[in-house]
């Protein structure tokens, strides 16, 4: 698989594959595909807690619109004035929306995508929502994605497949609309999980596309299907492959797993690091 075809770059971004994302080169600066490439790749940095590597990746004086958005995202995580970077982001949303910006539709939509997300985890949800334009009124998958995430982050399932419904009916049946869904079903427990299951199990058989964030979905799934051991197995594997105890929600699920598990003191062991 090439590194510098975009799209297998947005497969490994949205499967939560941010270690390989960050251990590739970038295409040559000349490509079309340098710049969103790079936006992913800068993303990835994030999702690891690696904001510093955004700094040297991504000139602060870029005129990318979506690269600076991710820029200022990563200065609001760790900046302690945090405030003032949500601020650069909403006067990013609004310049996109100039007739005279020099932006594509894409590279807008990523941009709102850049600022929900930032939005969301400043626990802004209606602003997070409004700038992703939920409620049905966007056609950005990714952005779709992320509504749907936070309508099941504040126990509206119901807003959550509505979103999924109404992209059905425009998107592509691709893998992040199968993710969509997958995610969803995990919630509800439509099924009984095995839809969740088949997806995960699916993903992982491709080892590009693999990852801990996929091997802790599956696990999870495995746990509410009752599916002690393998869901141990999974979330064993998860941690190997993270180097060690470094993800709260897979801890999280291994010190549930212990438990339920025959040697109970297990569980008391986890819940140190958790």
């Amino acid at each position: 698989m090439e590194f510098t075809d975009l799209y297998n770059v947005k497969q490994r971004f949205f499967l939560g594959a941010y270690k390989s994302l960050v251990e590739q080169n970038l295409p040559d600066p000349s490509s079309e595909d340098y710049a969103p490439i790079l936006f992913y790749k800068a993303r990835a940095h994030i999702a690891l807690g690696d904001t510093e590597s955004v700094a040297s990746l991504i000139p602060t004086d870029t005129e990318n619109l979506p690269l600076k958005a991710v820029l200022v995202f990563a200065n609001y995580i760790t900046s302690p004035v945090g405030d003032a970077a949500l601020e650069e982001l909403r006067d990013l949303c609004v310049e996109i929306e100039g007739d005279d910006v020099e932006a594509t539709e894409r590279e807008k939509s990523w941009v709102r995508v850049v600022a929900g997300t930032a939005f969301a985890r400043a626990n802004e949800i209606e602003e997070a929502l409004e700038t992703l334009g939920a409620e049905s009124t966007t056609e950005n998958l990714e952005a779709v994605a992320i509504a749907v995430q936070i309508y099941l982050s504040i126990h509206r399932p119901d807003l959550a497949r509505k979103e999924f419904e109404h992209a059905k009916q425009w998107a592509e049946d691709d893998l992040l609309l199968q993710l969509i869904e997958s995610c969803i079903g995990l919630v509800t427990g439509k099924d009984g999980y095995s839809d969740s299951q088949s997806f995960y199990t699916e993903q992982l058989a491709n080892p590009s596309l693999s990852s801990p964030h996929l091997l802790t979905a599956r696990g999870v799934t495995r746990l509410l299907r009752g599916e002690v051991q393998e869901a141990k197995s999974d979330l064993e594997e998860a941690v190997l492959q993270q180097g060690g105890h470094d993800d709260a929600e897979t801890l999280a699920a291994s010190v549930v797993a212990a438990g339920l598990g025959p040697k109970k003191d297990d569980a008391e062991e986890l819940w140190r690091y958790v």
